[in-house]
């Protein structure tokens, strides 16, 4: 199954420019390099100093083979930052597209906690009723869903072509999420939105 890292950094605001310059230019070239790579996504939030960087595997293998690699770039992200990166690993088992996702310009990152004698369910909801009811909202590019079965923390993302469909899309996502724990008992974490950089993310083979 696909898998993904997800990083969380956060920087100075006056140095995330130079943060995401130096992702563009050295992370991306080197991580998508590396055997068993489908790519990379970078959301940011400039003005408050936040970005959500992803890196999208093969299979479990490939991801654990890539940190010796990956680990001394976030060291340095963090030191141009002058901010923090934490590290989360997940499957990522509903990876869903309506658009080329370089085409997208915002993001909804949802980060949910759900039981984990209930990830089927989570997995279930999300593949079959969440995504087609958003994906009939106008500007809609694509969804994914990210879990860790060990622990039940789990993240759902929405990418959307304008930050104007962002924006009108609220109101549904407030819905759909409502259903989403009525269905599954998740818990609901935060919500987060987020510019996209770049997104080279792709499903296996593809």
């Amino acid at each position: 199954m696909m898998q993904a890292r997800v990083n969380l950094i956060t920087a100075d605001p006056d140095r995330m420019a130079d943060t995401i310059g130096y992702i563009k230019t050295s992370v991306r070239p080197a991580v998508e390099s590396m055997d068993g790579s489908l790519g990379l996504s970078l959301y940011a939030n400039a003005e408050i100093g936040v970005a959500v960087l992803e890196s999208f595997w093969e299979s479990r293998k490939a991801l654990i083979h890539s940190e010796q690699m990956a680990a001394p770039r976030r060291t340095d992200v963090v030191h141009r930052a002058v901010g923090t990166v934490s590290v989360e690993r997940y499957r990522v088992p509903v990876y869903e597209r309506e658009a080329p996702l370089d085409t997208a310009t915002g993001l909804r990152l949802t980060r949910m906690d759900v039981d984990t004698g209930r990830i089927e369910d989570a997995v279930e909801c999300f593949g079959a009723t969440v995504v087609p009811r958003l994906a009939d909202t106008g500007g809609f590019c694509g969804a994914l869903l990210l879990v860790d079965r060990d622990t039940g923390h789990s993240i759902s993302e929405t990418m959307w072509d304008s930050h104007k469909a962002l924006a009108a899309s609220r109101g549904e996502a407030a819905a759909v999420r409502v259903e989403t724990v009525q269905s599954t008992g998740a818990l609901i974490r935060a919500v987060e939105e987020y510019d996209l950089v770049f997104s080279t993310a792709r499903i296996g083979g593809v």
